[in-house]
């Protein structure tokens, strides 16, 4: 769905972010979440997905660091 930035496949794990929101803020999004059949969680990680998607596609996210070939030992 997005693109990954050059990540090795054994860096591709779930990420887990605590984050405070204010009660308003929740109960809308847990409305949202339980309109649409799915946990706040998930919901909530959509959202965020998308936000980057669209950060990206305007520039405002720099593109990872290149990585350096290894280095040959001899």
């Amino acid at each position: 769905m997005y693109d990954q930035g050059g990540l090795d496949e054994m860096e591709l794990v779930s990420k887990r972010v605590f984050l405070t929101l204010p009660d308003l803020v929740y109960e809308k999004l847990e409305r949202w979440a339980n309109y649409q059949g799915r946990p706040v969680a998930n919901l909530a990680a959509y959202i965020v997905e998308k936000a980057m998607e669209e950060a990206e596609a305007e520039g405002k996210i720099p593109p990872p660091p290149k990585k350096e070939p290894p280095s040959e030992k001899g």
